[in-house]
């Protein structure tokens, strides 16, 4: 059994971690980048209007900043995440290293790789039509955009690609 359990927060784990939250503290994961670059036919679109949900994409020399969570139980935790991230075709559970202020940290994330069946690299323009116009079973794909880059925001996180995104979704019809 582990001690202890973190977890790192990238989209909507920052905002509804699901699980009771112990610590929280800022991180960052190198070699990946927040994307929208999965595609939801579920819980952000439906398979006729797919919406598109964030993943951990590898690139080079890429940062990616959010938050480690260490779980209170992780005997409750782990079992509710896999349910949760692994439900679909997408997500790759990992046990990365993170960078905090208080020192590394071994922390759980889900990652996606271009080999998933719900791997979908669209150019911006084309992921702001699918967000602005998807609707799942957890609601417009837009909110959950909005409700991301609002967290991060608070958190003093900045992400001008999200931040383009915003701004371009919500240009876009209803």
């Amino acid at each position: 059994m582990m001690d202890a359990l973190w977890v790192f927060g990238y989209g909507s784990l920052i905002w509804n971690p699901g699980f009771v939250v112990a610590e929280r503290r800022l991180a960052r994961l190198d070699g990946w980048h927040r994307s929208f670059c999965m595609k939801s036919v579920q819980y952000r679109g439906t398979p006729e209007r797919h919406g598109l949900v964030l993943a951990l994409d590898a690139r080079a020399g890429a940062v990616c900043h959010g938050v480690a969570l260490r779980a209170a139980d992780p005997a409750t935790a782990l079992p509710y995440l896999r349910d949760r991230e692994l439900s679909g075709s997408g997500y790759e559970e990992r046990f990365v290293p993170l960078q905090t202020d208080q020192g590394e940290v071994t922390g759980l994330t889900f990652v996606i790789t271009p080999a998933q069946p719900d791997y979908l690299a669209l150019p911006m323009n084309l992921q702001a039509r699918a967000i602005a116009q998807a609707v799942g079973a957890r609601g417009p794909n837009r909110d959950y955009l909005f409700a991301t880059a609002d967290h991060l925001a608070q958190l003093g996180i900045p992400d001008p690609e999200m931040e383009a995104l915003v701004a371009m979704v919500k240009a876009q019809p209803l």
